[in-house]
């Protein structure tokens, strides 16, 4: 009886710790399942004028809908879609209100990165945003070469010559031939809590099961040598 109540209760112990690491993780998918939610409802919200100073706690994801002209400069960040493969995100300057802005106007195959897109006035419906692109093995940015990896705000603003705001087009009429807007959603957000609870939960049955195999497993009495 003695040989199995320290595994039994080591085995206990490690399956209850597990299971309440699974459990963690459905609370955190809970978590993010109501943040997303917020953040979808905030990018589908009403239009708001653009703020006098964006402030990505407050700004993020704000709708806007305006009218003015896009200015033929344009930056290309590196971008690649599903099923689509590479291609650029066009970011050009966009006057509105007296104000010059950042407009992400939309995504272009590689292959028609250099051609000529005239801009003009327009109404554009979209949302602000203050993207999150760059890591640590993200490249620098060749301004020279206009190969952007990463939308780096102020970097953009300079050399565009802007304000350090984003809209995130999700509509521009009439819309630009060439272009397919990539508007601002949730789908880039991770949400892996259910994935991690679930292999939590899987090592707490494999757990169980190895102590129950090594308690049950047939002990064999020693020989005597002499």
């Amino acid at each position: 009886m003695k040989r199995v109540i320290a595994p039994l209760l080591f085995g206990l112990i490690g399956t209850a710790l597990l299971l309440g690491l699974g459990q963690w993780q459905l609370q955190r998918l809970a978590w993010k399942q109501g943040i997303l939610a917020e953040i979808e409802d905030r990018i589908s919200g009403a239009a708001l004028p653009l703020p006098a100073i964006g402030n990505p706690a407050t700004d993020t994801y704000q709708p806007v809908e305006l009218s003015g002209e896009i200015l033929p400069r344009e930056v290309h960040v590196l971008v690649s879609r599903k099923q689509v493969g590479a291609g650029y995100r066009v970011i050009s300057p966009f006057v509105t209100g007296g104000r010059r802005v950042l407009l992400d106007r939309g995504f272009v195959p590689v292959e028609e990165a250099r051609v000529q897109r005239p801009g003009g006035t327009v109404a554009v419906t979209g949302n602000l945003h203050w993207p999150d692109d760059r890591n640590s093995a993200t490249p620098q940015n060749d301004v020279a070469g206009n190969i952007w990896f990463a939308r780096d705000i102020a970097q953009m603003a300079g050399v565009l010559d802007t304000e350090p705001l984003l809209i995130i087009a999700r509509a521009i009429d009439p819309p630009e031939p060439g272009l397919s807007p990539l508007p601002v959603s949730i789908s880039g957000i991770p949400n892996d809590h259910l994935q991690y609870a679930l292999t939590w939960f899987s090592l707490a049955v494999i757990w169980l099961v190895m102590t129950l195999f090594y308690i049950q497993r047939p002990r064999h009495p020693q020989k005597d040598e002499r």
